[in-house]
């Protein structure tokens, strides 16, 4: 059991890069598989056994409140409104000092999809006093990628896994020092992130299992796909 929670969710985004699906609806209330993405992110949060749950909304987020509302049973729910133009900056800021009390917690984009055990992350982050832990995966490549020598093309892979690069998977552990570090305006990613890690005090987990994001309409297509497939394939 995790000693972790409470979690904050950011589904304020508008996802330029889905429209015209966005035109009318926040990126998080795009459908996968039968369900709106934000109705994956809080699934996967419940049975990872969270009891607070904050969800920070901006671009349309009257549409996020009614749909969680009327889904979600059995947790604590909060929302805290910020605008698009603060980016990830304010919504994490805002959304903290207003609902969450706890030395540690989970923070999170809410387009991310995995099937992270968050008992493991949460022990490595208090073990390690972590300011911010930032989960980690391994690069998979969108593009096929080429094994050269001298010229000559000696092999090629589909969207091959990049084992010495690894990227963000917009999922962390904040403690609440963070508070003092998160900017008015803006993305921590470039804000606070780079500040921390010239200091020494970013941390990173690894997780070495499924992880996704849906940028685009090739990213929703492909999760759709998956996610159909494992519902299909579950025991009845």
């Amino acid at each position: 059991m995790t000693r972790i929670r409470t979690a904050v969710v950011l589904a304020g985004g508008e996802g330029l890069r889905l429209r015209p699906l966005t035109d009318d609806r926040p990126k998080v209330m795009v459908g996968v598989a039968g369900r709106p993405i934000v109705g994956w992110v809080v699934d996967w949060l419940r049975r990872n056994e969270f009891s607070k749950i904050v969800v920070g909304v901006a671009y349309k987020g009257n549409l996020v409140i009614d749909y969680l509302k009327s889904t979600v049973r059995g947790v604590d729910l909060r929302f805290s409104e910020h605008t698009v133009e603060g980016g990830t900056g304010e919504g994490f800021r805002v959304a903290i000092e207003r609902h969450v009390q706890d030395e540690n917690f989970l923070a999170m984009n809410g387009d991310e999809l995995t099937d992270m055990q968050i008992s493991q992350f949460a022990d490595f982050h208090l073990r390690n006093r972590g300011l911010v832990t930032v989960a980690v995966s391994r690069l998979r490549s969108p593009f096929g990628v080429v094994d050269l020598n001298r010229g000559t093309i000696t092999g090629f892979r589909e969207k091959a896994t990049i084992d010495r690069c690894y990227v963000s998977i917009g999922i962390y552990m904040f403690n609440r020092r963070i508070l003092d570090l998160l900017p008015c305006a803006g993305n921590i990613e470039t804000e606070t992130f780079p500040k921390l890690a010239s200091r020494g005090s970013l941390k990173a987990f690894r997780h070495e299992g499924f992880w996704g994001t849906i940028n685009t309409m090739k990213d929703l297509q492909e999760m759709d796909r998956k996610l159909s497939t494992e519902q299909a394939t579950k025991p009845k």
